[in-house]
């Protein structure tokens, strides 16, 4: 497909955006409408939207990519999934009834309450950085198609490419913000969706088989192992690893961050909410087969047609947009924009909302700014997050050398442990207060503490650790909470 006919389709995606963010903003762009969508959206569209956010361009290329990765990952992602749908039920069942019960729009205002301002600050800090690092990583993906198969055409650097991404995506959430990405996000999925069993359909139709022979196909073939129990010390790919791993990701990752949580709490009441969870689990682990299935697909069809990329990352864009023809070719860019720009517009929305709500005081009632200078700055920091993802992204380019779906869950590993050692101490321990102003030292020490036991873990202990470090990050910060606290009955009596 010629960079050209690339590009305008690009642009004429980017066009059907800003017309569905013009018809859902041009009545209120209020912070209320930014934020949280007045309150009024309906769980299905909910639903349907944020499996688009969740999934991503990272699943649409890593995840294919991995199957057939030298280091022998087959469907042993599919576990960690199990362990997804393990944390979206406990979001369900313990975290979205405190969040309604609160009334937050920003779910960092709990902290505040159980354990104190600093502690307050730290959360929506670690937030803000996590958030901030994750979105990056996944627009990353999509910018290095753009730039390898369209702006490299054209001479323009690869920092100019997620420019322009980014000033796309803001141009059609700064005004909206959540109301437009409730709607955007649900023709995202749904794009995202489709081109997932189309790329099936051709690919099947390239290797001419039919579907029922590329399934035979696939579980005969040596991509398709799913569960691993060998060597739990050292290997990196065991069941228990990866779906305790998993569960705690996705409750740090999802029910700990504003970003999707926030889409939640746009519903009306609790039942919706729970609603919307339930039923968007149990796609997202559908969904997820066929995305390893295509990757499987891919590698066959891969060697069948002597084809090798330098990156398992390079593999889906590389046969999509030079081998299938240009309908698959246009299926797939379809499918990758939709998926990452889902969850770029839905991130800097989140940021937007946590910095102007936990650290601007937006909802605290500052008599010195009135609506309209709060829509005013609301945009200037909409901005600034716009113009920190890019540089992210930037250096994330200079360095980045393995598949995007392992930096991922490796800095989520890092960033979100301390937001579960935070939450896990306000919910079990209500009768304890900490130091509030040591909150801080202790988020910072825990994940350096895992750094250094993930780095020598092998050699001190025997063992391997992979994305149950969360697990460990956690319970660290927790001990550092329960070190540096003390009974409330005996602070009320001091």
């Amino acid at each position: 497909m010629s960079p050209a006919v690339l590009l305008s389709f690009i642009i004429g995606y980017f066009l059907v955006l800003l017309v569905i963010s013009y018809l859902t903003s041009r009545k209120s762009s209020d912070n209320d409408t930014f934020f949280v969508a007045n309150r009024n959206s309906k769980w299905y569209l909910v639903a349907f939207g944020m499996i688009g956010t969740a999934l991503s361009g990272v699943t649409f290329i890593s995840v294919p990519g991995k199957v057939g990765a030298p280091t022998g990952d087959q469907f042993e992602y599919f576990q960690f999934v199990l362990g997804n749908a393990a944390g979206f039920i406990i979001i369900a069942t313990v975290l979205l009834p405190l969040y309604y019960r609160l009334q937050l729009t920003s779910i960092y205002g709990y902290i505040e309450g159980a354990l104190g301002k600093w502690s307050y600050k730290t959360a929506a800090g670690i937030f803000l950085i996590s958030r901030i690092i994750g979105s990056a990583f996944r627009l990353y993906l999509v910018v290095i198609v753009l730039q390898k198969f369209i702006f490299d055409s054209y001479h323009i650097p690869f920092a100019v490419t997620g420019m322009i991404c980014l000033l796309l995506i803001w141009l059609y959430t700064f005004k909206g913000g959540l109301k437009t990405i409730i709607i955007t996000d649900s023709l995202q999925t749904l794009f995202l969706v489709s081109s997932v069993f189309l790329s099936i359909y051709f690919i099947c139709r390239s290797l001419n088989y039919s579907v029922f022979e590329a399934a035979e196909v696939i579980k005969n073939s040596s991509y398709s192992k799913i569960f691993f129990f060998n060597d739990f010390l050292t290997s990196k790919f065991h069941f228990v690893k990866a779906f305790v791993g998993g569960l705690f990701i996705t409750v740090g990752m999802v029910g700990l961050d504003q970003d999707l949580m926030q889409k939640n709490l746009s519903l009306k009441n609790i039942r919706e909410a729970q609603k919307n969870m339930f039923s968007f689990t149990a796609v997202f682990v559908f969904i997820n087969i066929f995305f390893l299935s295509v990757g499987a697909l891919l590698y066959i069809y891969a060697a069948h047609n002597g084809i090798t990329v330098a990156k398992t990352d390079y593999l889906y864009p590389t046969i999509a947009l030079k081998y299938l023809g240009i309908i698959p070719g246009m299926v797939f860019m379809l499918g990758l924009t939709a998926a990452t720009f889902a969850t770029t517009d839905s991130a800097l929305t989140a940021l937007t909302t946590s910095f102007c709500v936990d650290f601007l005081n937006f909802n605290k009632g500052d008599v010195s700014l009135n609506s309209k200078r709060k829509v005013s700055i609301r945009h200037f920091v909409h901005v600034g997050f716009s113009f920190a993802m890019l540089l992210t992204i930037v250096i994330f380019n200079s360095i980045n050398n393995k598949a995007v779906v392992t930096a991922i869950f490796q800095v989520a590993s890092y960033t979100y442990g301390p937001l579960l050692g935070l939450y896990s101490f306000g919910l079990m321990l209500k009768n304890r207060q900490v130091y509030d102003k040591l909150v801080p030292f202790i988020c910072v020490i825990s994940p350096a503490v895992c750094y250094y036991l993930s780095s020598n873990s092998a050699r001190l202990f025997g063992y391997t650790f992979d994305n149950e470090l969360i697990l460990v990050n956690g319970l660290i910060t927790f001990l550092g909470l329960l070190i540096f606290s003390s009974s409330k009955t005996k602070n009320a009596q001091i």
